[in-house]
């Protein structure tokens, strides 16, 4: 009985009738997407546990056309209200939400929310830390971005996709088991 030979997409074979040899950074179930929202663009960084793969800033109509929200493991910031007044964006931010979170699920995809607050505790341990101290976090935990001839594993990120990646980071940790930020990066 012969076993029929499948391909990854990063060229390893693989047996059976996966997709994904999952030990590459092509692979679906590898990867984490963190979404940074807006009221007309939004942020996405696409993490592999130790570098971004893919980052950007769309307008929210293209962005709901991107292939990213077919993937297993979406991570989008959501709003929280602390009790002071909010105007029209904040809204029209969350309508936003929706329609990816509706769209995910029409491609198979699936979105999880994520609260700033719980980001900042979780990178910085302090929900009263400023962007710039998640960025320091992330910079502490990645490398440093490098330059266009030795490109670093955050090389290009800017500014909204490094509240998304912050997203992505979050959820590769609350995935793949890391629980705080000196702890060693999974293997």
């Amino acid at each position: 009985m012969s076993r029929e030979i499948h391909y990854c997409r990063c060229g390893q074979s693989i047996f059976g009738d996966m997709t994904d040899c999952g030990d590459c950074a092509d692979s679906v179930d590898n990867v984490v997407v963190g979404v940074d929202p807006g009221t007309d663009k939004s942020a996405f960084a696409i993490f592999d546990g130790r570098a971004v793969i893919s980052h950007g800033i769309y307008e929210n109509e293209h962005f709901l056309s991107h292939g990213l929200w077919s993937r297993r493991h979406v991570f989008c910031e959501m709003i929280a209200s602390y009790g002071m007044a909010v105007g029209a964006t904040v809204f029209a931010t969350c309508i936003w939400i929706g329609r990816f979170m509706q769209n995910a699920q029409m491609q198979g995809g699936d979105v999880s929310l994520v609260f700033r607050r719980d980001v900042k505790l979780h990178l910085c341990n302090s929900p009263r830390a400023k962007d710039g101290n998640v960025r320091q976090a992330l910079l502490d935990r990645l490398g440093p971005q490098g330059t266009k001839k030795a490109p670093g594993p955050t090389y290009g990120v800017k500014s909204h996709e490094w509240a998304a990646l912050a997203v992505a980071v979050y959820g590769w940790d609350q995935i793949f088991g890391r629980q705080s930020n000196n702890a060693v990066p999974p293997a």
